[in-house]
């Protein structure tokens, strides 16, 4: 404790300078798991949380006998796996387009045009894809009637809705993971590119030899905190894209969707927090998972 009083005053700076982000984990992520316990009770407001009976897996029984615990946790993992390639690919050749453009100011407004998409709301996107594709008045079905075509029925096709949400999560979300990789090729030495110029190494070539290698790491780090929440889908994308569309919840359905629906429907708290628990020991165990065979690999560019 002494010594940790001695650090603690050796460098105040440092550690009133991390404490909002200690504050942050400790208020939002670490005080809220005793909430837990509610995965385990027959919850009522009455009795409140730690005064609810407890009813054992009950909760956990219901939600794997509802049906739905295979097809939303494949679609999550799936569409989170497919965040992960498409997403972190255009990342990285945006990035690599970005850092090879000659010109400044042209590369400035090119960046912060990708970026941009990044702070519109969900909710604002929902609109933006209802106005396309809706059946009667749709910009997408007005356009094909005035070239005599016949109207697309898109919320009837649950297919169409895999390739519309891999889109828009793109579209959204690439500008921000640019900022990452062109951070890591802005770091390596100018002179390694020089030297390789002079050598005769064309464009390609030295993309390929000296910034691919060098954004390894980074690449396998963002990897890795991504498939951290490979089983945990962004709620508020998938909610206001597809909205309470039955048709297409096959294709669409995710882990937290299909839970926050069936919260509203039943008021059943114990379940939902039995689909949370389910989420963070199965992220637990992937990540886990990954992380050894990563260290296993090459011990530098795993997180633990």
């Amino acid at each position: 404790m002494t010594s940790f009083l001695k650090e603690l005053k050796r460098n105040r700076i440092k550690f009133l300078m991390i404490s909002p982000a200690v504050l942050f984990y400790l208020v939002l992520a670490y005080l809220p798991m005793g909430g837990i316990v509610i995965a385990f009770k027959q919850f009522n407001y009455n009795d409140g949380i730690f005064g609810s009976p407890w009813v054992g897996f009950e909760n956990f029984r219901y939600f794997w006998e509802s049906g739905q615990l295979f097809q939303v946790t494949i679609n999550t993992i799936l569409y989170n796996a497919a965040f992960m390639i498409i997403n972190n690919g255009l990342e990285i050749v945006i990035a690599i387009i970005l850092a090879e453009m000659a010109g400044k100011y042209l590369r400035r407004f090119l960046q912060s045009a990708i970026f941009l998409p990044y702070f519109i709301s969900w909710v604002v996107v929902g609109a933006f894809v209802y106005n396309l594709f809706n059946f009667e008045f749709g910009s997408v079905n007005t356009l094909l009637k005035s070239l005599g075509a016949d109207p697309i029925d898109v919320y009837s096709n649950s297919s169409a809705w895999i390739w519309i949400i891999l889109f828009f999560s793109a579209w959204k979300s690439v500008g921000y993971g640019t900022v990452f990789y062109l951070a890591a090729i802005m770091n390596i030495d100018n002179e390694t590119y020089e030297a390789a110029e002079i050598d005769g190494a064309n464009v390609f070539q030295r993309i390929r030899h000296i910034t691919l290698p060098a954004l390894v790491p980074t690449i396998i780090i963002l990897i890795l905190l991504s498939v951290g929440n490979i089983v945990r889908g962004d709620f508020q994308m998938f909610y206001q894209i597809v909205g309470d569309n039955g048709l297409v919840f096959d294709k669409t359905d995710v882990i937290d969707t299909f839970v926050v629906r069936s919260l509203l429907t039943i008021q059943e708290f114990g379940m939902s927090a039995a689909a949370g628990v389910y989420q963070s020991v199965l992220s637990f165990v992937i990540i886990i998972t990954v992380n050894y065979f990563v260290r296993r690999v090459e011990k530098d560019y795993a997180l633990f």
